[in-house]
């Protein structure tokens, strides 16, 4: 089996596939807890990708789930002797968003729908700082946050596999001064700058088109090259952040998107209308 390289995609891919093999076994999480001798929460923290898991482990389980097939064994423990490994983003200590930030550094692309701000990846520093000065934070955690969300952006220049990034933005981010005008003015530019880079595509949803599927609120689709087909729905939200991973939810998604994409402008009329936009915050 493929593995991405990304301790987060790694910890979630066998967690998935065991509890693939669990439920195709006819256990439970509670059943499994209890012949291991383990606490049922470990055993959903470890099919959810949420806590690294020893090889020991995975072959004990593997016992239980009866995998006899030993390059499945042998895959699988691999993959939890390399679960443990951390990612770039733990050298800045304990951050929002950890989770996601594993998982959009593996993704070969995401599209994403944006109702309120322009997205982390096409901010501009000042742009980020005000939006991440939350009442709560103190100065040093919103230094570390906007250094993080910067070193982020570096996923655009990748020389071998550099992200590719859909994006359909509501009216309202727009035009939502967010720190000042001449933030706002500097933003837009630079949002229009960055639509003309091969990697990357913009497509404004404006005021008039009325209701639309994406009236609930922000969220995200993310694929990898090694899986394809086996994407993840991120939903954004204020204390525990929701990752969708079953092929129902991800092709509901996908549909959403679709029908979010089709009444939007084309690039085209959005580099025209977010210069307008721009040109309103300098009035």
């Amino acid at each position: 089996m493929a593995v991405n390289g990304n301790p987060t995609v790694r910890r979630r891919r066998l967690g998935a596939e065991l509890r693939r093999l669990r439920l195709a076994g006819g256990l439970t999480s509670t059943q499994v807890a209890e012949r291991l001798v383990m606490s049922q929460p470990k055993i959903s923290h470890l099919e959810n990708g949420r806590r690294a898991i020893k090889p020991r482990d995975v072959r004990d389980l593997c016992s239980l789930y009866g995998v006899i097939d030993q390059q499945v064994i042998d895959s699988l423990m691999r993959m939890a002797g390399e679960s443990d490994r951390q990612g770039w983003w733990v050298a800045f200590g304990e951050v929002p968003y950890a989770v996601y930030i594993g998982l959009e550094t593996a993704a070969a692309s995401i599209l994403t729908y944006e109702p309120l701000v322009i997205p982390g990846l096409l901010q501009t520093p000042a742009y980020a700082a005000a939006v991440i000065a939350e009442p709560q934070a103190t100065p040093d955690e919103i230094a570390t946050r906007l250094e993080v969300r910067l070193r982020r952006q570096h996923r655009f220049h990748h020389p071998a596999r550099p992200l590719r990034l859909r994006v359909v933005l509501d009216e309202s981010a727009l035009r939502r001064v967010v720190g000042s005008p001449a933030i706002m003015r500097e933003q837009l530019e630079h949002l229009n700058y960055l639509t003309a880079q091969p990697y990357i595509t913009v497509q404004v949803l404006p005021h008039c088109v009325g209701a639309h599927p994406g009236v609930s609120g922000q969220f995200s689709l993310l694929d990898f090259a090694d899986a394809p087909g086996a994407g993840t729905v991120y939903l954004e939200r204020f204390t525990s952040d929701l990752y969708l991973e079953k092929r129902s939810d991800v092709e509901r998604y996908s549909v959403i998107y679709e029908h979010l994409q089709a009444q939007a402008l084309n690039p085209d009329s959005t580099r025209r209308f977010i210069t307008r936009a721009a040109e309103t915050h300098t009035r």
